[in-house]
């Protein structure tokens, strides 16, 4: 990951910008799965299946389960991220 040397300011925009590319990257991968489930199980709201999914991250990390290769820190930043996005968007749905 790098840096923009000691300023903060760039720095935040430089690490902002991975975390953009990584879940936009990932919604091409996986389609808009954590947005628009397919809800073939679940039929629990896009926010409450994602505060799962942050539960199941937080609780691997305390109990010292994380997955070889996984990146808990940057997928906890991603889904609070997208979360974030579900309230919104469910916000403006339901003005519409």
């Amino acid at each position: 990951m790098a840096t923009s040397g000691t300023d903060p300011a760039a720095a935040i925009a430089v690490v902002c910008d991975e975390i953009k590319e990584m879940l936009l990257a990932k919604n091409r991968a996986y389609g808009n799965s954590a947005l628009a489930p397919l809800r073939i199980f679940s039929r629990a709201d896009p926010v409450e299946q994602l505060n799962v999914r942050i539960d199941d991250k937080l609780s691997r990390i305390a109990r010292g389960r994380e997955f070889v290769g996984d990146d808990t820190e940057l997928d906890l930043i991603g889904y609070l991220v997208l979360r974030r996005v579900a309230a919104r968007v469910g916000k403006d749905a339901a003005g519409a």
